[in-house]
């Protein structure tokens, strides 16, 4: 009997837990299996009651409100208070910049999947879509990426003339005010359109259209502000850049020492003009030397009241026009070999007036807050536009790449070491374009994912590191031989920039994307220190009560789920999808409980220390990171409509994913301050040991062989990069290589089979088949073919050289009498 009552208490509880119950479901039922087992267990009169009364007791002050809040939450609340570290000002803006989205999902330990496939499949309109296939087009053919980063260090005139004539400065920009007026999934389109073709051109879009003047102006500025600026933004008349990032303030935006006085002072020949005189000293500021708009973030004082009582101060935004006397800029910073223009900007003691502040008297001060809103939208659109168009032209390089190269008599690509570099470069490709699509979504449906544009920021420019070192091993001495056929190295010298920019990819990962998400997006943190920061005593014990409530029974009924769907492994969970997608819903489901029970664990017992414990913040970041990459993924299966050729690469990306969240915990459990709590987590999350392992070889060699074989989901995986389709271009030579290599296999099998019995005897390619055509073997068209496929196979695998003068003068034109500026060799 006694066993039957016990699996009776532990089905309760599993119910419980699976419909996230309340407290008092929770109390409830311990209480009545407590006082069954009691019963069962006979004991005496005596203590039969001393356990009723205790019983009681612990239902009437855990569930009767009164007293729970007077004798539990009061004193909870106090010593809530005292461990609660101080969130400063900055800290404060931060937390409540953006808002909460899918990522508020993932937090809460069950997720609603259905939720997710419900909102409406991204896609461009029709003026979007014509934009991306004709103006980025043309836009991208006029592009020659060595002539721009080797000879010019400067996209061509022609290029800036269109760039600015066909409205890419505004694409963000309302058409009220001559702009585009396009949408987040558009801006991502064009830009990784653009990635795929020059970084320099991509980043040069992409910046105007990112944080700086137009977005400030559209969210803040005055309507004086918008209709002086804003059209003439759209139309490239003024190119602006954002001054923040200086030698004593980088990744830490918010100590800027760049100050501004209010002041007194003259302005276009009158004297006595309310304003600012600012001094400041910036570097790294992307269009800063061709900038005629210079949108500079500087901390405010106004130590003569002239703006009022109380004084004011605090970070403030303010447009300065690049002509106005003391502005200093021009110079040039050089990052990377990349020829985006990127340079200092410094200022002494330059009068400004008032109205150059963006909104006006009414935003003095209110500049951090700005710039946290705006970034929040920012991070989610323009690097991981980037770093998609990146990724998609080296799935294309290499795929055609290690089918069209032999050595041995064989296609590298089918070699397994190959194999698996060309699966990772799949996988990811996949995964980054899903993120990179749905994250440009949100946006669009009115969100500003401040925790998930964290993590795209992070997660895909690191994968298109991944990609690109991957391509470069894959392409041996043709990737790391610079010049006009190289279409990887300049890609892979400039991926570490953005890493760098943007907030720092190791400070990202180990700072913001969980100690951010842990307060803004667990479904109660947020609410609990809010109540303890609240001056209204009452108001605070009965909003502190609700959340602490909630949270207890959220804490209580992951531990449940956890420790069950470890047992199972996920198995029975109720969730949507195909019979391909429902056990990827029911493991994200285990791991996201897992997740929200290691949060608060950690919480719990590290308190503000977690706040410092950066890896035991990095490693949980990096389970919600994968959660959400992997939420992406599915929704893009989905999306697609379930294409069956897309399932390999489906599977790889997921199970990538799932391994990772599994050694992400076990790493936190190995190195978790508490031994006791890191037990007891891993016999939660972990009861029958770890089971998930990476992709295997056998995947590995199905995604690999998509990404050789021409047809519809190597399209689909690279659709939007730029594809061109002049055979004399290296991307596009390659491609009509691949297809050419495809068609005359057979051919060459028929001349193969001639030279191995002895009828053809000549040595050479060209010289064996003219003996194979005069023989017999193969006719007149055959080896002409043949003939051409030999030409372009040897097209794609030549690499440049160059004579030591060109070398010497590379930053001036050098041809001479229409001789180029470099020759090619054979690869070795």
């Amino acid at each position: 009997m006694l066993i039957v009552t016990l699996l009776g208490m532990l089905a309760c509880m599993v119910l419980l837990a699976l419909f996230r119950s309340s407290i008092w479901g929770w109390l409830l039922a311990i209480g009545v299996f407590v006082f069954i087992l009691a019963i069962q267990s006979k004991l005496s009169a005596d203590l039969f009651q001393v356990l009723a009364v205790f019983l009681a007791a612990v239902v009437a002050v855990t569930g009767i409100p009164f007293l729970r809040r007077r004798l539990l939450s009061r004193p909870i609340l106090n010593a809530f208070r005292k461990v609660l570290p101080h969130v400063s000002e900055t800290e404060q803006v931060a937390l409540d910049a953006g808002t909460v989205w899918w990522d508020g999902e993932l937090f809460s330990g069950h997720p609603d999947w259905k939720k997710l496939l419900h909102y409406p499949r991204p896609a461009l309109n029709a003026e979007e879509q014509s934009f991306l296939d004709h103006e980025t087009e043309t836009l991208c053919a006029m592009l020659d990426d060595w002539e721009i980063t080797h000879v010019r260090q400067d996209l061509p005139p022609q290029a800036w003339q269109f760039i600015r004539d066909k409205g890419f400065f505004g694409m963000i920009i309302p058409k009220e005010y001559g702009g585009l007026g396009f949408s987040a999934l558009a801006h991502s389109a064009v830009v990784a359109k653009l990635a795929s073709r020059s970084i320099t051109a991509a980043v040069s879009v992409m910046v105007p259209n990112s944080l700086g003047p137009a977005e400030l102006l559209i969210r803040y500025g005055t309507a004086e502000q918008k209709e002086q600026y804003l059209r003439r933004l759209a139309q490239g008349k003024e190119v602006p850049c954002f001054a923040l990032t200086g030698p004593s303030a980088g990744s830490d935006a918010s100590s800027i020492p760049d100050r501004g006085i209010v002041c007194y002072g003259e302005h276009d020949g009158q004297s006595g003009v309310l304003g600012i005189r600012v001094t400041w000293e910036k570097r790294y500021i992307t269009l800063a030397p061709v900038a005629t708009l210079i949108g500079l973030a500087f901390k405010l004082y106004d130590p003569d009241r002239l703006l009022g009582e109380p004084a004011r101060s605090g970070i403030t935004i303010a447009l300065i026009p690049a002509a106005t006397p003391g502005v200093q800029l021009g110079r040039r910073h050089f990052p990377l070999n990349s020829a985006f223009q990127n340079g200092p900007t410094s200022g002494q003691d330059v009068f400004i007036p008032m109205e150059y502040v963006i909104g006006g008297k009414d935003y003095v001060g209110q500049g951090w807050r700005m710039l946290m809103e705006c970034l929040a939208a920012g991070r989610a659109i323009s690097l991981p536009a980037c770093a998609t168009g990146g990724i998609k032209l080296a799935v294309r390089t290499c795929g055609a790449y290690c089918r069209v190269r032999k050595q041995f008599n064989l296609p590298v690509g089918k070699f397994e070491g190959v194999e698996e570099a060309l699966a990772r470069i799949g996988g990811n490709a996949y995964l980054v374009d899903a993120a990179r699509v749905l994250t440009a979504a949100a946006v669009d449906m009115g969100e500003k994912p401040s925790v998930i544009s964290a993590i795209v920021k992070y997660h895909c420019t690191e994968r298109s590191r991944m990609v690109v070192n991957d391509a470069m091993d894959l392409h041996g001495g043709k990737g790391i031989c610079l010049g006009p056929s190289n279409y990887l190295g300049r890609a892979h010298q400039q991926n570490p920039i953005a890493i760098t920019v943007e907030g720092a990819n190791i400070l990202t990962r180990s700072l913001l994307i969980f100690g951010q998400g842990a307060i803004r997006s667990h479904p109660y943190v947020l609410r609990e220190i809010r109540a303890a920061q609240e001056s209204d005593a009452k108001k605070a014990i009965h909003d502190f009560d609700a959340a602490l409530c909630g949270h207890f029974s959220l804490a209580l009924s992951n531990a449940v789920r956890s420790f069950l769907f470890g047992l199972t492994g996920g198995r029975g969970i109720p969730v949507p999808g195909c019979s391909k997608t429902r056990r990827y819903y029911q493991q994200l489901t285990r791991y996201s409980s897992a997740f929200a029970l290691a949060t608060d664990v950690s919480m719990l017992v590290l308190g503000g220390n977690l706040k410092r414990s950066e890896r035991i913040s990095a490693r949980l970041g990096d389970v919600l990171s994968q959660l959400y990459l992997c939420s992406a993924t599915l929704k893009r299966f989905e999306d697609d409509g379930r294409p069956s050729g897309d399932g390999s690469l489906l599977d790889w990306a997921i199970q990538d994913a799932l391994y990772r969240m599994q050694e992400a915990l076990d790493g936190l459990l190995h190195n978790f301050p508490s031994r006791p709590a890191a037990l007891l987590m891993r016999w939660l999350i972990f009861p029958k040991g770890k089971h998930m392992a990476p992709p295997s070889d056998a995947l590995g060699h199905q995604v690999a062989a998509l990404l050789m074989k021409p047809g519809a989901v190597r399209d689909r995986l690279t659709a939007g990069m730029y594809l061109p389709g002049d055979e004399k271009d290296a991307v596009g030579a390659l491609d009509a290589a691949l297809l050419s290599m495809l068609q005359c296999e057979p051919l060459q099998a028929k001349v193969d089979v001639a030279r191995r019995d002895g009828w053809v005897t000549a040595t050479g390619e060209q010289a064996s088949l003219m003996e194979a055509c005069q023989k017999g073997f193969i006719d007149a068209g055959e080896a002409q073919l043949l003939e051409k496929d030999h030409a372009l196979r040897r097209r794609v695998i030549m690499v440049d050289d160059f004579a030591p003068e060109q070398l010497a003068q590379a930053s001036s034109h050098n041809e001479k009498d229409g001789e180029p500026t470099c020759r090619t060799a054979m690869t070795t």
